[in-house]
């Protein structure tokens, strides 16, 4: 069983930025599989990022060229930086880890590949 945790959600304006964090346990966290994701009330769980073992990402369009995802294996953490935040980015954002790494590219970015979650944090951005 793997504990996951997130942390660093808040409020902040648009135009902002805010940093997650996400730890997991585990001898093998530098093989995980770690994506994060995010969800407004009503609406499906919406892929974000991910990094994968070797250090490659990949990202919604929408967070392209903002949000920043990396690793540091000797902390178990990964962390999301987005900047320039605007009010569509508003959500719950949950962290998720699988780690078994086999798994393409595609299903890397789906939430069912993913076997152990966060609890969440709120991620609010005002206008």
């Amino acid at each position: 069983q793997v504990q996951v945790g997130e942390s660093g959600g808040g409020l902040v304006q648009a135009g902002g930025s805010l940093r997650l964090s996400c730890t997991a346990s585990g001898r093998t966290f530098g093989r995980y599989l770690v994506g994060w994701f995010r969800q407004v009330p009503g609406d499906e769980r919406e892929f974000v990022a991910r990094i994968a073992w070797d250090y490659t990402t990949d990202y919604t369009d929408s967070v392209k060229g903002r949000f920043t995802i990396s690793r540091e294996n000797p902390k178990s953490t990964v962390y999301l930086q987005m900047n320039s935040l605007k009010p569509a980015d508003t959500a719950v954002y949950f962290c998720a880890v699988r780690p078994n790494p086999s798994y393409t590219r595609t299903e890397s970015m789906s939430e069912a590949t993913y076997e152990y979650w966060g609890q969440g944090t709120q991620v609010t951005v005002s206008s």
